[in-house]
């Protein structure tokens, strides 16, 4: 008699993945659900599945992964949108998965806190550094690398914000890993201390994460609470309101940059210290 079936014997051939890019050529497809050749040669980045939903509507274009923990779309001119979640973690795992691909520029459209008088709900933030308070950053780089985004990329979106006649802030971001702070004294004064513009949870990952693996990177912040006095703690209802007034122009911004970056854009060059 033929030995009786083990469940065992029922699973798929197991896949050697020795390398980091073995994993990222099998992990990017398996987390967004879109295989890697889809994926265009400008990224945007997003917390928010509206955002790809309105790029999908817009474009025509399928969504890959729902019901994955990312979501992706990429239009006919090859601009792709992927929704990585909220955090540092997810931030990182997104970067790291997008060395499979090698884009030429990665965007991020994020929203974040405003921690200045002069920063208001509604305005953009075009970080020049972020600050690596998250954690997460400190599995590739040594505390004394400071999170940056590139250069050529960030004078490219400042030039289209101000094609539109907009007006955005230039400062330093605070990522934070830590949630429910506001109520939290000691922490508001850390804030302001540091002199940090703004706070938010994923742009310093992004930031280095992106110089770990050699990848272009920036980030469109939108203002979307002023959470150092009481009244100013994001809810449900003001969250709404953000999105309905400023996410569309948030949205709008980054396809026009990352759509025309390369090739009306200054050549990006990566060096490797």
């Amino acid at each position: 008699m033929p030995d009786p079936i083990t469940p065992n014997d029922m699973l798929p051939k197991a896949t050697s993945l020795e390398s980091k890019l073995d994993i990222a050529k099998n992990w990017l497809p398996r987390y967004t659900g879109m295989p890697i050749d889809q994926f265009g040669d400008y990224v945007l980045l997003t917390n928010f599945s509206n955002y790809v939903t309105e790029f999908a509507e817009r474009f025509n274009c399928d969504i890959h992964g729902v019901g994955r923990p990312m979501q992706a779309a990429t239009n006919s001119a090859g601009l792709t949108i992927v929704n990585f979640g909220i955090g540092s973690p997810n931030a990182a795992t997104i970067m790291d998965l997008l060395s499979a691909r090698m884009p030429d520029g990665v965007l991020f459209l994020g929203k974040c806190g405003g921690l200045k008088d002069s920063t208001e709900i509604g305005h953009f933030v075009l970080p020049i550094a972020a600050i690596r308070g998250e954690g997460t950053s400190d599995d590739y780089f040594a505390k004394e690398v400071p999170a940056l985004p590139s250069f050529k990329l960030h004078k490219f979106v400042s030039d289209r914000i101000v094609q539109r006649d907009l007006e955005y802030r230039t400062g330093v971001v605070y990522t934070t890993n830590r949630r429910v702070w506001e109520h939290d004294k000691k922490f508001r004064g850390r804030l302001k201390r540091m002199t940090a513009l703004a706070i938010d949870m994923e742009t310093a990952t992004v930031f280095i994460v992106g110089h770990h693996n050699q990848i272009s990177r920036g980030a469109l912040l939108l203002v979307s609470d002023v959470p150092i006095t009481p009244e100013g703690v994001k809810t449900e209802e003001s969250d709404k309101s953000v999105t309905a007034l400023y996410a569309k122009m948030h949205l709008e911004i980054g396809i026009e940059a990352m759509t025309h970056i390369g090739t009306q854009g200054e050549p990006i060059k990566h060096f490797t210290y």
